[in-house]
């Protein structure tokens, strides 16, 4: 048999067409679903939000890429939003098609390429802290497998290009990799056969990923999966660091306004003894300042995003409209707003911006405390206490970065008083025997309640919304919700030690305790 009519007969066999075009038919399937997925709101919500996502936990080295594009993207998501579903579209158009391939494989895998190296961020699927290779590496990888077979195989029947070059001949060089002349075509499989190719193929690409993904993740011996393992509190030293003075600041201004000025900005901050985490702060402290009030004062906010990303704040104690007020702003801009502080009590304020769980979780929270015009019976001390959760994974010995994972999942790694474990507990609140302690508690989550208890005393009061008449009382365990804040007091006659803590045992075990030490 001479070389043509080898090449001939083995044109002629089916098989190979069959299952490289089947290939593509079922990747093109799964780019439908995407494409699709893409177009949906909560994609143009969160598009910033996955560049975020994506910078947590990197190496120090691959710092200016992610925050080029989240600089360049931020500011014009909108645009990126759209670029990136029309190509999402296109692509799933052309390998359903079989159409202009040799294009669409190569748009295909570098696109693939570039969302895997920022918005997976090197290796994890739009999650911080994700242990598996990215969905979009793995389609790299299969476009360059359909060039490597479209170069070998060349013309298929099982493509709109096929008939596209039967009528314009010069599309075969544009549509093709592959440089060998069209002969003629193999015979082709009944519908039926053709439909059943592509099903097989689409079980066999789920049966791949899941399959890649399990392994990837439950492998012990990966260096992603052993950081997994490490808690912050497996990690922290015996030696107690310093504790956050918890006690409430004086007012900001006594007259009819108070001004305020918000940084928003990257900082490693503690989280355990001798443990740290890369946080997104305000003011450079998690949570952040405290805020100190007057019901009836104007509040005039001046916020400013010191951060690398867009930012923006939400204050529980205000009301203004969000679109205005709590709008997010790009990185070195600075918004201005105001508001009086019509309600009394203590209230969260934390970033509003998208995904609002990652910003949160990573940092973004304080506390604003409105005084009554109507006072409250005067305490001997307070303190301002701010419960909140860590969610993290190792990035370096005791430096810990973001688990958004962990966060969907409420699985925290610490819930903490004040931003660090169990300081309190190494260095006690002091209070004297029949003081009126008051205690401004919030639970600024982001997303686990709080069973607030004070163990061996009881409420003298408890304070839903800051108005003394609306005081409770006979009150030893109180329920506060994420974003919520209450006021408590205290009047204990007794000298002693008196641990307070989220009465969720598995809350207080991983760092919500402190404790009040009551001396004569």
């Amino acid at each position: 048999m001479d070389v043509e009519s080898e090449g001939d007969s083995y044109r002629r066999s089916p098989w190979p067409f069959v299952a490289s075009s089947a290939v593509r038919a079922a990747f093109g399937v799964i780019w439908a679903i995407d494409a699709a997925l893409a177009w949906q709101p909560a994609f143009a919500d969160h598009y910033v939000g996955y560049l975020q996502n994506a910078i947590q936990g990197q190496p120090a080295w691959l710092e200016p890429w992610f925050t080029f594009w989240i600089t360049l993207v931020t500011p014009a998501s909108g645009v990126f939003v759209w670029a990136t579903r029309i190509v999402e579209t296109i692509i799933a158009i052309g390998l359903l098609l079989g159409l202009a391939r040799k294009w669409i494989y190569l748009l295909g895998g570098l696109f693939s390429l570039l969302l895997w190296s920022t918005a997976e961020g090197f290796g994890g699927p739009y999650t911080v802290g994700a242990a598996n290779l990215g969905p979009t590496l793995v389609y790299a990888l299969v476009f360059a497998a359909l060039i490597v077979l479209n170069y070998i195989h060349g013309a298929t029947p099982y493509s709109l290009d096929f008939y596209l070059a039967q009528r314009f001949p010069a599309w075969q060089r544009v549509a093709e990799w592959s440089p060998r002349p069209f002969v003629r075509p193999p015979p082709r499989l009944s519908w039926f056969e053709q439909a059943g190719a592509i099903v097989a193929m689409v079980v066999a690409f789920v049966l791949l990923f899941g399959s890649l993904e399990s392994a990837l993740n439950a492998a012990p011996a990966t260096p992603a999966n052993a950081a997994a393992a490490v808690s912050p509190l497996s990690m922290a030293s015996a030696q107690a660091g310093p504790a956050r003075d918890a006690r409430l600041p004086p007012l900001i201004n006594s007259g009819d306004t108070a001004d305020i000025t918000i940084t928003a900005s990257d900082a490693t901050v503690a989280i355990a003894n001798g443990v740290t985490y890369q946080a997104w702060t305000f003011d450079g402290t998690a949570p952040g300042p405290v805020l100190h009030v007057r019901q009836g004062q104007t509040v005039n906010v001046t916020f400013v995003n010191n951060g690398k990303m867009q930012h923006s704040v939400d204050f529980h104690a205000a009301e203004t409209a969000p679109n205005v007020s709590y709008r997010n702003i790009n990185a070195g801009e600075t918004l201005r707003f105001s508001f009086v502080a019509n309600t009394p009590g203590v209230f969260v304020y934390h970033c509003g911006t998208a995904p609002v769980l990652l910003h949160m979780a990573n940092g973004m929270y304080g506390a604003i405390v409105v005084d009554p015009a109507q006072p409250l019976p005067p305490a001997d001390i307070s303190y301002v206490i701010v419960q909140s959760e860590w969610y993290t994974r190792q990035v370096q010995d005791t430096l810990m970065a973001g688990n958004y994972n962990k966060m969907m999942a409420m699985t925290p790694d610490e819930v903490v008083f004040n931003g660090i474990a169990n300081q309190y507990h190494d260095h006690p609140l002091a209070a004297k025997a029949n003081q009126r302690v008051r205690l401004y508690v919030v639970d600024a989550g982001p997303s686990l309640a709080s069973s607030f208890h004070v163990i061996g005393a009881m409420f003298a009061a408890v304070y839903p919304d800051g108005d003394a008449a609306h005081a409770l009382t006979g009150v030893s365990t109180y329920p506060i919700a994420p974003g919520q804040g209450v006021v408590f007091d205290l009047v204990i006659p007794q000298a002693g030690k008196y641990p307070f803590v989220d009465h969720s045992m598995r809350n207080m075990a991983i760092g919500a305790v402190g404790e009040l030490e009551v001396t004569p």
